[in-house]
């Protein structure tokens, strides 16, 4: 017993030397807003005549709204959003670039940030040149500067290159050198947007050697945004999804991973239609996710199909399985195979193995059909659940392929040798 405790006691007096650990950037209530112009006052009393009215000749657009996080020294922290969430927006917040309409953000250490390409770079100078003008803007001095040059260089590739104008480089090489100075340069923080799309592959193994050498630095922190939600699952310990201009999950990588996922398969924005609302004289239905919506390969999806129906006949629900990933009818039952005879408001619960399936984004609609005596073996359509009413889910697993649809494990082509 004794021992269990003195176990039981490390292990707490470990998580709570991990909760001291210095909190290096905090962002409090951070909110930015843009002004965008609708009209142009062609002079002084025509401005003055807009303001009399009220006219502000702007609106006001809300990119940022109450952003709180904190980011503790040696996390290497995600970032994720769709494409005008809001991310790039923050970390230039972050990066000192733009200053809060509210809030404030406190970092502790020096940052470096790789937020645009070509920041910070003079066409018309060398790559040499170009080095140490951007290191200068990040805050190093040439000394310091010349202590990181060579690892700079080296990281790069371009030791041939060094001395020819940005100019003549190719965007790939600008990048690398723009990307290596951002990784080499002795910061304490490293603020990363949508790196792991630089260079070619030999580039992006040696970005992801970087990226396990740095996790294993306990006084590094890395913030990374990026749409590569195997990234965040692979590199990140804490991550936070921004929708909207707000934080809609945050804490656990894989939690935040399946919900950015899961925004990525929905169609619109537009609000669930809210089935209470429906008159209950007419036939409907919906299709549910039961279960956790983004499965590995040895997960059972499970869903409900939820409906109203008050007509004392035999229904049938026919269900079509849609890969929104590569496109096209992955699976048809048929339309009479789930026959019933319960009128009223009730739920089916039903079972999908994915194992045979790679990784992918997945629709399931349905139909409730009614035979039809002018052609017995089609029965007829009365009510859809698509679109809104359709449930979605995903496949994601390291052990899967991304490309077919069936993985290597229920599926492969034998050879049978040369015949001729």
């Amino acid at each position: 017993m004794a021992e269990i405790a003195e176990i039981a006691l490390t292990e707490k007096t470990q998580e709570e030397a991990k909760d001291e650990r210095p909190v290096v950037l905090k962002v409090d209530h951070v909110a930015k807003m843009f002004r965008l112009p609708t009209e142009q006052a062609t002079g002084l009393k025509m401005a003055f005549l807009n303001w009399t009215k009220g006219i502000k000749g702007y609106t006001e657009q809300h990119v940022l709204r109450d952003i709180n996080f904190e980011v503790r020294q040696g996390d290497f922290f995600g970032i994720v959003g769709r494409n005008g969430s809001g991310k790039s927006t923050l970390l230039k917040i972050i990066s000192q670039i733009y200053t809060p309409e509210q809030g404030s953000v406190t970092v502790k250490g020096k940052l470096v940030p790789f937020i645009e390409l070509g920041v910070g770079f003079n066409p018309e100078l060398t790559g040499r040149e170009n080095v140490y003008l951007n290191g200068a803007l990040l805050g190093f001095t040439r000394t310091q500067i010349d202590a990181m040059y060579d690892d700079i260089v080296e990281f790069a590739e371009l030791e041939d290159f060094m001395d020819q104008k940005l100019k003549n480089y190719s965007s790939g090489m600008q990048v690398r050198l723009a990307f290596s100075v951002a990784i080499k340069a002795q910061g304490d923080i490293l603020v990363l947007d949508e790196v792991l799309a630089v260079g070619d592959e030999a580039f992006q193994r040696k970005c992801d050697n970087f990226f396990a050498e740095i996790k294993k630095d306990p006084t590094k922190t890395v913030i990374l945004v990026t749409h590569s939600m195997d990234a965040v699952k692979k590199y990140c310990n804490k991550a936070i999804l921004i929708k909207d201009g707000e934080i809609i999950a945050s804490g656990d990588k894989n939690d935040v991973a399946d919900r950015y996922t899961l925004e990525n398969l929905k169609q619109t924005d537009s609000p669930d239609t809210d089935k209470s609302e429906k008159q209950y004289n007419e036939a409907w239905l919906k299709v549910l996710a039961a279960s956790k919506p983004v499965c590995s390969k040895d997960d059972v999806f499970e869903f409900d199909i939820e409906y109203f129906f008050d007509q004392d006949v035999d229904f049938y629900f026919t269900m079509t399985l849609i890969d929104k990933k590569r496109g096209g009818l992955t699976f048809d039952p048929g339309p009479n195979l789930y026959k019933f005879h319960n009128p009223g408001h009730h739920k089916v619960r039903f079972a999908l193995p994915v194992n045979i399936f790679n990784n992918g984004d997945f629709q399931i609609v349905a139909s409730l059909r009614v035979d039809d005596p002018d052609n017995p073996k089609k029965p007829k359509a009365i009510a859809f659940a698509n679109g809104d009413d359709a449930c979605i889910f995903a496949i994601r697993d390291s052990r899967n392929g991304d490309y077919a649809l069936l993985n290597n494990d229920v599926l492969s082509i034998k050879c049978e040798g040369v015949v001729g």
